[in-house]
């Protein structure tokens, strides 16, 4: 059963009215219903704001990690366990093909339904689960393979557990070592960029976020909780925070904004899924063309260069 946002209840009354006529078989009415689905579509999705795109990039029909996985990549095999305390659901781990490419694919992935939502702690890793993904990111660096990161966490776990177990220090190593880590990376955020949870996994050759997806240092609610002491002023932080795509591509802080099917992602898994392959493909050719010692060159360029400051 599809979910729709406040945003979409037009789309939504459109859906069931196809979905009857079909049951009436009234193929004329079908045909007229799709026509004004379409024109609602674009309407809809051409003018959304800030805190729509928030709620589209955590909607729970957004593809997660484990959906690219299946429509991108082959011959895929699972890599467990950070080898010290236990296997963190919350992160997977795959080497697998993507345009006869070999690659490591790392990413963050939430659970559809209570049952798999508690199995990957609703997408938020322990520091095992950083620690996971540096062990299998030195896999790839000794056999000289790619590594495809995907973001998606409302931010790390803040259990007492996990800061007992190092969940800074796991957070800090990765944003460390992967900065120097001797193979080509792409990072991409493909629904909700949180905190130091997304940047433990987001430092990369490439960095791109999905049209509808987010990145912030604190999710709008803690904002609005901190600072206006309101977490009913969530709308008015998400505007003041700047955490799209296109706003933060503008301020030079992402490399790309991968499009989206003019739907949305949640709405057509399939086009997502090719415009993010597409993006793959291409900067994994546009980064072969440089040898190791030129990518890390460049990476530590683009890293220093982020942000501005005062003297």
């Amino acid at each position: 059963m599809a979910n729709y946002l406040d945003f979409e209840k037009n789309i939504k009354q459109l859906d069931e009215d196809i979905i009857n006529a079909r049951i009436r078989g009234d193929d004329e009415a079908v045909v007229i219903l799709n026509r004004n689905l379409e024109k609602e579509i674009a309407k809809t999705y051409k003018g959304l704001d800030e805190y729509q795109r928030l709620a589209l990039a955590r909607h729970p029909d957004r593809p997660y990690t484990l959906d690219y996985v299946r429509a991108l990549f082959s011959d895929t095999k699972e890599i467990h366990g950070d080898r010290a305390f236990k296997d963190d659901t919350s992160i997977v781990c795959f080497l697998g093909y993507i345009g006869g490419k070999k690659v490591v694919i790392i990413g963050e992935q939430k659970g559809r339904g209570t049952k798999y939502k508690i199995m990957r702690n609703f997408g938020m890793p322990h520091p095992e689960g950083y620690r996971k993904a540096l062990r299998v990111a030195r896999l790839a660096e000794k056999f000289e393979i790619p590594i495809v990161f995907f973001v998606d966490t409302p931010g790390a776990y803040p259990g007492i557990g996990a800061e007992e177990r190092g969940q800074g220090e796991a957070i800090a190593r990765n944003l460390a070592e992967l900065a120097t880590l001797r193979t080509r990376t792409i990072s991409i955020v493909i629904g909700e960029g949180g905190s130091g949870g997304a940047l433990a996994i987001g430092v990369a050759d490439r960095f791109a976020m999905l049209k509808n997806s987010v990145f912030s240092v604190i999710s709008p609610e803690g904002c609005a909780a901190i600072l206006w002491n309101d977490p009913a002023k969530v709308q008015a932080a998400t505007k003041a925070m700047q955490i799209t795509a296109d706003e933060l591509k503008a301020q030079g802080l992402i490399d790309t904004v991968i499009d989206e099917p003019i739907n949305g992602a949640h709405r057509d898994k399939q086009g997502a899924a090719q415009f993010v392959g597409d993006y793959i493909v291409s900067e994994l050719n546009e980064l072969e063309k440089y040898s190791i010692d030129e990518v890390i060159s460049q990476r530590m360029e683009r890293i220093l260069n982020k942000g501005s400051f005062t003297s």
